[in-house]
């Protein structure tokens, strides 16, 4: 394990060399048949606040979308975990919600609770951060992490630093706040420096038996994707206008095989969007339904490509007021 205290940048120039250390050199190897002795295999947790790009990092990780973004804090909701299998090495990347501060209802607590169960039993944490701050937010998700488990400090969107001359002294503070294991610089959007954090991971994996099938790329079920890739659509169609409580719920899911030339199988989604009030509804809605109607549009296009299937999808829109302050109904939506 390296100490950040042996790697801080001192200058920008230090952080740009740490960039381009390992360009060129990583090459993604495709899984191939490996004895179990010979594996390595360790769950990742990816943990920060609210918006902070811990969903794009994970899609950029496994290296295909399993996992919804969107401009609204809060859009992931569930423990997902994507794994990625590599020449030896599995990683099991574990995403989280964002862990609330501010909200107290029945919904934020069930996903503060999925946090603080996810960072107590892995082998590696990354905790992500935007590049040159720390909030209050920041804070309170750092004094979840278990001692004794090693955690990265992933400086996210370091692209949208304005002078990178101001972070190795934004370093020694974080250094102060915690031992991390290493620092490491980033952008979740750009390829290599998302190979350079995949190399950094792969030296904490423990030597053991893979948890998944080297194909394998979530644990998580066709359906629930559906509703994710919907509630995915229904924020970044309605903005800020729409209260981030709105949830997706999946009538029927089914599947039978495909009818036509190329098609290899049918799925068949019938999904509620399930809002607070009236006017929510007809905000979702739209005019004469061009809205519903886009989001259906869009959430069938990308679920097609993620299933490799033709999809049909019917969406329907209903009103359960209070649902999030209400315990029981959390739980029966899905919640943990």
């Amino acid at each position: 394990m390296t100490n950040t205290s042996d790697t801080t940048p001192q200058s920008a120039d230090d952080i740009d060399a740490m960039l381009n250390a390992s360009k060129g050199k990583r090459v993604l190897a495709s899984p191939v048949l490996v004895a179990p002795e010979d594996q390595r295999c360790g769950l990742i947790a990816i943990v920060g606040k609210p918006n902070v790009g811990k969903s794009t990092l994970l899609n950029a990780l496994v290296g295909q979308k399993i996992s919804i973004t969107s401009r609204k804090a809060q859009t992931t909701r569930h423990r997902i975990t994507g794994m990625r299998t590599e020449g030896s090495a599995q990683f099991v990347f574990v995403d989280t919600p964002g862990f609330q501060t501010i909200h107290s209802n029945a919904l934020n607590k069930s996903l503060n609770k999925t946090v603080q169960g996810a960072v107590g039993d892995v082998d590696l944490v990354l905790l992500v951060v935007e590049a040159g701050s720390f909030t209050p937010a920041d804070a309170k998700v750092l004094a979840l992490l278990a001692p004794g488990i090693p955690t990265l400090l992933v400086a996210n969107k370091l692209d949208t630093v304005k002078s990178r001359d101001a972070v190795p002294a934004w370093l020694q503070d974080m250094q102060q706040r915690h031992a991390f294991a290493e620092f490491v610089p980033m952008s979740a959007k750009n390829t290599k420096d998302v190979e350079r954090l995949l190399g950094i991971c792969e030296k904490y994996l423990p030597e053991q038996a893979w948890f998944y099938g080297s194909d394998e790329l979530t644990d998580r079920s066709e359906k629930f994707m559906a509703a994710e890739m919907v509630r995915e659509k229904l924020f970044r169609l309605t903005g800020d206008e729409l209260p981030y409580t709105s949830t997706v719920i999946i009538d029927k899911f089914e599947e039978e095989p495909g009818k036509t030339k190329g098609v290899k199988r049918m799925v068949r989604i019938a999904a509620t969007i399930v809002v607070e009030r009236d006017g929510h509804k007809a905000m979702v809605i739209g005019d004469k339904g061009e809205r519903l109607k886009r989001m259906g549009t869009e959430a069938r296009t990308e679920l097609e490509k993620l299933f490799d299937a033709k999809v049909f999808l019917e969406l329907w829109v209903k009103v359960r007021s209070g649902w999030a302050d209400d315990e029981a109904r959390v739980r029966s939506f899905g919640y943990e």
